[in-house]
């Protein structure tokens, strides 16, 4: 046996794999594991030139593989944008803007461009457009909040060109003075198109920064734990015009993250014409194992697009919708390209099965992974006919950010199963997770993985009732094994297996034993792809290789880094770090700690305690907490 490239050991190894679920050691040759199991079994296996990492006890997880996010684009971008991902309050995120103001040049933009709601801010509001032109009287400004609104200074409304004669577009609004002249707000109503074609007016990055800002982008999901994702496309990202940095970077053997990407169509009533082109002159998994061609969606036509801003009611498909779609699906079916098609409601999802049943009478979907994405309304009928027809459904967290508009519009009992996760797992359905990043909701893993645990959105609401709620191997399962069938690698990938790709993280704290609220903050402090060490912190510090700083100088990225503005942890991160409930125990001003729980009071009142007569009990021990 040839000596492996590198080997990991000393640790506890959660492997995924059912026949062996426990390891304290990898070895690594090629980019795939060659061996896993015991130290003993391990370390003899190491030749001269075999690197040797002492992981020093500590837990380690396959990579996390995202299901569904929009990385190329956000690549992009990324350099460009001020996160407000994780960001705690309103206060802190208005200091970062202005901050960012202050030192971003003319002409460029200050963007906040998704990833937050309103419902983490402990002010639970949007800023007004007074704070925000008070803050930025000359630097154009735009904030996208989700995929309903976004707010607009003075100065971007003089730059984008937004006057009194400025047409309502179509499915939006640009809310208006009593004179008719725009104040700054723009409406999906529910068609974002107003928000995209608005944020496309901004100076865009040249090449060279674009490269960069993909690769601060990809170390950002590095340090969250993130190994690879399958990209969904997106609007105003074309193929291949949009591609040719990722390409770039996957050329030069510089990407960081595995990506699959699917292909979106761009021109509406030009759906067909695309896929042809695409199916004649791209081939299905061209690339390799870092960057490769994955199928098509998640648009495939504009007439099945059902908006998810559940501020809106829910839009009804256009009668020309199954004819359109069937079109494109027969093009794709005939290429056997598996699919993905964005769908938010029931009546969306079971239109579109009766072009999906029509085709297969035809052209058999057996072998053909398709999938709708979201389905945060899906019905148990519509689940099965996916199951007969072989096709999978992808979730992702975008209730943890949306569910408190949802339970206002429909109610707290229909809130309780969108998706149905647990239904879809026991139905048989192919079922997996992922983000939906970077507008509609923030990459960050542990968030989704919080909340298909707790059922809380990141505004603190109990979404789901415990039938509905995974176990923490169950959810990890559907970060990292279940994915594979979306990007059709299963037995190649997701698990800690002789044979899979070797991606593995070690978390910063143990995801089986940490405390469920501090599951949204967890990192990773080693994250490995392909055995190659790509991020490092803590005690794994000395194996990073940290990247040249965010081009242009000025970026926001230079400064607060990403997720929760962690690069500032004295200023804006340092109410957005910690937990709501380490932070409440910070600042406790209660007289006396108690003596069994300190000041974390919360957790006693929380608990469960065996016994009928609290105060006997927790009184023969000392606890104070219910005499706080």
């Amino acid at each position: 046996m040839t000596a492996p490239d590198i080997i990991f050991h000393n640790a506890d190894i959660t492997t995924l794999n059912r026949g062996q679920p426990t390891a304290t050691a990898v070895a690594i040759k090629d980019g795939r594991f060659t061996a896993v199991g015991t130290d003993q079994d391990i370390l003899p296996l190491a030749g001269d030139a075999t690197r040797i990492v002492n992981l020093q006890g500590r837990s380690v997880l396959p990579g996390l593989f995202d299901n569904h996010t929009h990385v190329i684009r956000g690549g992009l971008n990324y350099n460009m944008e001020l996160r407000w991902d994780g960001v705690r309050s309103l206060a802190d995120a208005m200091a970062m803007l202005k901050a960012q103001v202050d030192m971003t040049p003319a002409p460029q933009w200050v963007r906040v461009v998704g990833g937050f709601t309103e419902h983490q801010f402990i002010e639970k509001r949007l800023p007004t457009l007074e704070e925000i032109n008070a803050i930025a009287p000359d630097t154009p400004v735009f904030i996208l909040h989700l995929y309903d609104r976004a707010l607009l200074n003075a100065a971007a409304l003089r730059v984008v060109g937004y006057t009194k004669d400025t047409p309502e577009p179509p499915g939006g609004e640009i809310k208006r003075d009593s004179n008719g002249n725009p104040i700054g707000l723009l409406l999906a109503k529910p068609n974002a198109s107003i928000l995209y074609a608005t944020l496309a007016k901004g100076p865009k990055l040249p090449f060279d920064y674009q490269v960069n800002s993909t690769r601060h982008f990809m170390r950002e999901l590095n340090r969250l734990g993130v190994t690879g994702i399958i990209d969904a496309g997106g609007g105003s990202q074309n193929y291949p015009d949009d591609y040719e940095v990722i390409q770039k970077l996957a050329d030069e053997n510089q990407l960081t993250v595995r990506i699959a990407y699917n292909l979106f169509t761009q021109k509406p009533k030009e759906e067909k014409e695309d896929f042809l082109n695409w199916t004649s002159s791209v081939k299905y998994k061209q690339g390799d194992d870092y960057f490769r061609h994955n199928g098509a969606g998640e648009m495939l036509v504009y007439s099945a697009a059902d908006f998810e801003d559940f501020r809106q009611p829910r839009p009804e498909m256009p009668p020309q919708m199954e004819g359109e779609l069937e079109e494109v699906v027969r093009i794709l079916a005939e290429n056997k390209w598996p699919w993905r098609l964005h769908a938010t409601y029931d009546e969306t999802i079971s239109r579109s099965l009766d072009v999906f049943e029509k085709v297969n009478r035809d052209i058999p979907l057996e072998g053909i992974n398709w999938f709708f994405d979201h389905a945060e309304t899906i019905s148990q009928k519509s689940i099965d006919r996916i199951a007969a027809l072989g096709g999978g459904v992808a979730v992702q967290h975008r209730m943890a950010y949306q569910g408190e508009y949802f339970a206002e519009r429909y109610g707290t009992a229909a809130a309780a199963n969108t998706p149905p996760v647990k239904r879809i797992l026991e139905s048989g359905v192919k079922v997996s997770a992922g983000t939906d990043a970077t507008r509609v909701a923030s990459y960050n893993p542990w968030v989704s993985l919080a909340w298909l645990i707790s059922g809380k959105t990141v505004g603190g609401m109990k979404l789901y009732p415990q039938a509905n709620l995974l176990d923490r191997e169950t959810a990890l399962r559907m970060w990292t094994e279940n994915v594979t069938w979306f990007s059709n690698e299963e037995g190649s990938r997701g698990r800690i297996e002789v044979g899979h790709l070797a991606d593995m993280i070690v978390p910063n704290k143990d995801f089986f034993s940490v405390p469920e609220d501090e599951i949204p903050f967890m990192t990773s402090d080693l994250t490995v792809v392909g055995g190659r060490i790509v991020y490092g912190a803590g005690i794994f510090a000395d194996f990073d290789t940290p990247l040249p700083p965010a081009m242009p100088d000025w970026s926001p990225v230079n400064k607060y880094r990403g997720y929760a503005a962690w690069g500032d942890p004295k200023g804006a991160g340092k109410n957005s770090l910690a937990p709501m409930r380490q932070q409440a125990i910070a600042s406790c001003g209660c007289a006396s700690a108690c003596g069994l729980h300190g000041h974390d009071h919360a957790r006693a009142w929380a608990s469960n305690a065996p016994v009928s007569d609290l105060q006997g009990f927790f009184g023969a021990l000392g606890c104070s907490c219910w005499a706080v």
